[in-house]
């Protein structure tokens, strides 16, 4: 059943940087930050694509809004300070039950001319204290390939726990299935503020 008489927040301003929905007008700079960092996401991105076409990702993100009104999925842009460059992108994806079970996964990826900077790091932190200030959300996930040395890093420095390893769950085109790390953070008791990490 979903949760009606909850709207989704629908932006989040950081130092550095704008956490919102992607929204109609956003595909050309999405096709741009994705063109830039084809080769960097290959790896464990299985969605990534060489030579992304602008229309296709202007569909993409009327998708991604929609589905974010509709409450199904909620994929966030990471944008400059201007909201006119696309930093990267995370989400609080539903995979651990609908809205109401208030369990969700985190995702992330970063362009690659911004990477190993400490955005990833500095977006998670936002992501988990938006969680606990203006969602319902009790428990948020993170997976990531245990050959992804960059998201572990990332996971661990937001206090995250390492709850397993999740055998040949990962199939990345041209690579061998690699194993997946779940990490896990939960809601502080009583928490009315930002997480500490």
């Amino acid at each position: 059943m979903r949760t009606h008489s909850f709207l989704a927040p629908l932006r989040k301003e950081a130092d550095g940087f704008v956490l919102r929905s992607f929204r109609p007008g956003d595909g050309a700079a999405l096709a741009e930050a994705l063109d830039a960092s084809y080769e960097h996401l290959r790896r464990f991105m299985v969605w990534a694509l060489p030579h992304e076409d602008p229309i296709e990702c202007e569909v993409r993100v009327r998708q991604f809004h929609a589905r974010y009104l509709l409450q199904e999925d909620f994929i966030v842009g990471i944008f400059d300070p201007s909201e006119t460059r696309v930093l990267g992108g995370t989400g609080f994806h539903l995979r651990e039950g609908p809205l109401d079970a208030g369990r969700c996964e985190i995702g992330m990826w970063i362009r690659a001319d911004e990477a190993g900077r400490g955005l990833g790091r500095r977006v998670l932190k936002a992501m988990i204290d938006w969680a606990w200030e203006e969602w319902r959300f009790h428990r948020l996930s993170w997976h990531c390939s245990v050959e992804n040395e960059a998201s572990r890093k990332v996971a661990e420095a937001c206090g995250l726990t390492l709850e397993g390893r999740l055998r040949k769950a990962l199939t990345v085109p041209g690579s061998e299935d690699h194993d997946l790390f779940v990490y896990s953070i939960i809601r502080p008791p009583m928490s009315s503020g930002p997480v500490q990490a």
